[in-house]
């Protein structure tokens, strides 16, 4: 009995750690959803080391390379520089700019 009941503890905390691992957004490999994640943490340090560009503004997300841009900028100048900055990140394999300019 002891045995039957470890077992299926052990089989229950399996399937919920592979859910929780499950890759999501169309990825087709664990390895490019960690690749997405690392760009946008990439892309989103650079925006906090760059004084033209507001990193809490600017949302990033990566999908398969391609970065996806939204929220505000106060100008043109910086919704172009925050997509110059992506377009220059390692791993980036397209920018999609969707920064709304706000005054």
């Amino acid at each position: 009995m002891t045995h039957t009941a470890a077992t299926l503890a052990l089989a229950g905390l399996l399937a919920f750690t592979a859910a929780g691992c499950a890759v999501t957004r169309e990825q087709s490999t664990v390895g490019e959803f960690v690749d997405d994640a690392t760009i946008t943490t990439r892309v989103k340090a650079k925006f906090a080391e760059d004084p033209t560009v507001s990193a809490m503004s600017i949302g990033v997300e990566t999908l398969k390379g391609t970065v996806q841009l939204s929220g505000f900028a106060k100008s043109t100048t910086e919704k172009n520089r925050a997509a110059e900055i992506a377009r220059a990140t390692a791993g980036v394999k397209g920018v999609k700019n969707d920064i709304v300019v706000r005054p």
